[in-house]
């Protein structure tokens, strides 16, 4: 059971072994805490962890770009903070497999839906600025960002990514993105559209709630990886 790995997981968030309640409470989906009678769920602790994650942008890139006007670093705060980023950072480190999932909802793979990944993620840094405080917060919000997020500046280019990656494959190879529907399913209240994106020979995957949202998020990830390859 994912209760029996949290401890496990609180170690390696840096959680004290006293404070794995308020863990648990950030893992627990609103489904779970209904077919088990709880009285706590994640979202009280999502809504903390939001506003954490916010002061943290806010303050790294108020230093970090001294000389871009508000309304730019709005703009990459806000990408930075999104369903499809947080979901897939939630992803690299795993902590859909941790969640604390209803049955209906597991059944239907609810602990890999982005909007869930999301609320979690930032369930679990409400969780740990309370246990663990705002210094080891900020430590583990740089770290998670900055593989990905080495220059968040760069995101300016892509916050329209429809249009910046038609212009980018109509420049290079005088062709338009190809967007496909994969699959779609789940439940009425929380659907899902999986669309693939292909440029020449290079093909991205996006997810969301809607086809279009899903196309957005697929190519986000396609002119990510086109703007390495081709702008080094």
């Amino acid at each position: 059971m994912n209760v029996e790995k949290i401890p496990a997981l609180g170690r390696k968030l840096g959680f004290p072994a006293d404070k794995l309640p308020l863990l648990k409470e950030a893992l627990t989906h609103r489904t779970y805490a209904v077919e088990n009678s709880l009285d706590y769920d994640n979202q009280r602790l999502e809504f903390l962890g939001d506003a954490v994650l916010e002061i943290v942008h806010t303050e790294y890139l108020y230093f970090r770009y001294p000389d871009l006007p508000e309304g730019d670093l709005t703009k990459i705060r806000s990408a930075l903070s999104c369903e499809g980023t947080l979901a897939r950072l939630a992803r690299q480190i795993e902590l859909g497999s941790y969640l604390l999932i209803g049955n209906g909802e597991k059944e239907c793979s609810g602990n890999d839906r982005e909007s869930t990944l999301c609320d979690l993620l930032e369930a679990v840094l409400g969780a740990m600025y309370l246990a663990c405080g705002l210094e080891h917060t900020r430590k583990f919000i740089h770290n998670l960002f900055r593989e990905d997020f080495s220059d968040p500046a760069q995101l300016l280019d892509t916050l329209n990514p429809k249009g910046q990656l038609q212009e980018f494959s109509q420049g290079r190879w005088h062709i338009t993105p190809e967007y496909t529907l994969l699959r779609s399913g789940g439940p009425q209240h929380a659907p899902y559209f999986d669309v693939e994106v292909r440029v020449d020979k290079f093909v991205a995957v996006g997810t969301g709630l809607s086809r279009k949202a899903a196309e957005v998020n697929a190519a986000v990830k396609l002119v990510r990886f086109l703007l390495r390859r081709f702008k080094k």
